[in-house]
């Protein structure tokens, strides 16, 4: 479901969006929406990072850690060929 309402922008901000749009082959309106949610979504998850900071857990050594388990795996799988 949709809902009309009515937003002011200043005119800059309407010509770069309509051109991004326009380049992305969607309406000003799809587009906003989409940047919206894009916006509220970085958001959240922003928040969810820090939340995890503030808990203790180390991110970047996760994701390092992660990375070195996924390369290898892929060494086992492709040395096995």
């Amino acid at each position: 479901m949709t809902k009309k309402v009515t937003l002011s922008f200043p005119d800059d901000t309407i010509e770069e969006a309509k051109r991004f749009a326009k380049r992305e082959g969607l309406s000003l309106s799809a587009w906003m929406d989409q940047a919206a949610r894009e916006k509220a979504l970085r958001e959240v998850f922003a928040a969810h990072a820090a939340a995890l900071n503030r808990a203790g857990f180390d991110l970047e050594a996760a994701a390092l850690a992660d990375e070195r388990e996924v390369a290898m795996v892929d060494a086992a799988i492709f040395r096995a060929s």
